[in-house]
């Protein structure tokens, strides 16, 4: 599972994406709209001091021209500031703010009677510059200008804008933090929903248990519902289906008993053939019987089981049956099996019982990682016939006995929990037959 295909991992990235656009947004419509605002607010206010400058300068009696009082705005007192202004009357002299201690401005800037505005250099850096021409009798034209270090307005700007980015910053961040909490708390049922069906399907629950949210809760009920009509109907259908396997069993009995009857009779080969059909019949009831009691599948075990208890009585039976072989077992005290316990019994036996049947002295059973080893010292199979003995009747051909239903059986136990049994060669040259447990 990967962040692109896990729906937290989605609702995360979402969530991460629609922040970032919208913080994104935020932050740069609102800089955008301050920066417009601080010009225009700085524009008015340079119009409004050119305007004043021009009110307050007059002529003396020689056309000089000067101020009848200092602006209204000190920053134009203080030397170097950045607030600056100028009058000039060509061929009369020019007059400077005492900000102004070197440098000049160029009066040319103001051209006509309409206030006009442009960006030049100044005593201290790029500036802002307005000015205007007012006529004077017939003489030359009083030339006003007044300017402002740009670098005033871009200080207020990157002031304002550090703060918001922090600002907008910490923002984003209590939302992401928020969205991380909303979907842990909101995806946490669906957690606890995936442990309860891994444990249904592990075995170790017999239905899914808790309480969920009211979204999910009828889910959870139609599970649960359908879990217990499965196992109903599954009960139901090993019921039945030994039923109908037992109700055939004397018929069946009663047709074989009439072949051995005719075998003395005048028709011995069609007698023949019908105790071979009867057997083969009988061999079929016998597999599909001891399918419907097997479990079936993972789905409804009830737990893990200890392979050391379920193999105890199968190893004192075993030395029973065959005294003159040695069984050891190697299997760590810990080891379990997500399998119903009848199964495991029934598959076991059939191998056990194959292993000490065949081996000349010894059977070993060797558990670790995901297997089960039968192993034997006998003779082993050829590698032709490996597939063949998982046949139905193929044993029963052995000089030594047997339904062949064994192996068989075996191997659709384990199929249907996920696994297989496979044949091959183990330690000490023993033949081995492996039971490969689901992971």
């Amino acid at each position: 599972m990967t962040l692109f295909t896990s729906m937290r991992g989605r609702f995360l990235l979402t969530t991460l994406l629609w922040v970032t656009l919208g913080i994104g947004a935020i932050w740069y419509s609102s800089v955008r709209v301050f920066t417009q605002h601080v010009e225009l607010q700085y524009h008015d206010e340079l119009e409004v001091h050119v305007l004043e400058l021009g009110r307050l300068t007059v002529l003396d009696s020689q056309g000089r021209p000067q101020l009848s009082r200092p602006l209204s705005d000190p920053r134009y007192e203080v030397p170097l500031s950045g607030f600056y202004w100028q009058v000039t009357r060509p061929g009369y002299g020019t007059i400077k703010s005492p900000s102004m201690t070197r440098g000049e401005l160029d009066f040319k800037i103001a051209r006509s009677p309409t206030i006009d505005h442009r960006l030049d250099g100044g005593p201290t850096g790029q500036t802002i510059v307005y000015g205007f021409v007012r006529e004077v009798g017939n003489g030359p034209p009083l030339h006003f200008v007044i300017a402002t270090d740009e670098r005033h307005l871009e200080r207020i700007v990157s002031t304002f804008t550090r703060e918001l980015t922090i600002l907008l910053t910490l923002l984003a961040l209590a939302l992401v933090i928020c969205g991380l909490a909303m979907v842990t708390l909101g995806f946490r049922p669906f957690g606890r929903l995936s442990a309860a069906i891994e444990r249904l399907r592990e075995g170790s629950s017999s239905g899914i248990e808790g309480q969920f949210p009211d979204e999910l809760q009828q889910l959870v009920a139609d599970l649960n519902a359908y879990v217990t009509r499965n196992t109903e109907i599954v009960a139901r259908g090993r019921v039945q289906a030994s039923a109908l396997a037992h109700s055939l069993r004397t018929p069946l009995a009663i047709i074989t008993d009439e072949a051995e009857q005719m075998q003395e009779g005048p028709r011995p080969t069609a007698a023949d053939t019908l105790l071979q059909q009867s057997e083969r019949m009988q061999r079929q009831i016998d597999y599909h019987l001891a399918r419907v009691r097997s479990g079936g599948t993972r789905m409804g075990v009830a737990a893990r089981i200890s392979l050391r208890e379920i193999l105890l009585p199968l190893l004192e039976a075993m030395r029973r049956c065959y005294p003159a072989k040695r069984f050891t077992v190697q299997v760590p005290d810990d080891f379990a099996v997500a399998m119903d316990e009848d199964d495991l019994s029934e598959v076991l036996e059939n191998l056990l019982d194959n292993a000490g049947k065949w081996s000349r002295s010894e059977v070993k059973i060797v558990a670790s990682g995901n297997r089960i080893m039968v192993c034997d010292d006998g003779p082993g199979i050829a590698p032709g016939r490996a597939d063949l003995v998982f046949e139905i009747g193929e044993a029963a051909q052995d000089a030594r006995g047997g339904s062949g239903l064994g192996l068989a059986i075996s191997r659709s136990i384990m199929r249907d929990y996920g696994g297989d049994i496979v044949l091959g060669c183990g330690p000490e040259g023993y033949f081995c037959v492996q039971l490969m447990l689901a992971p």
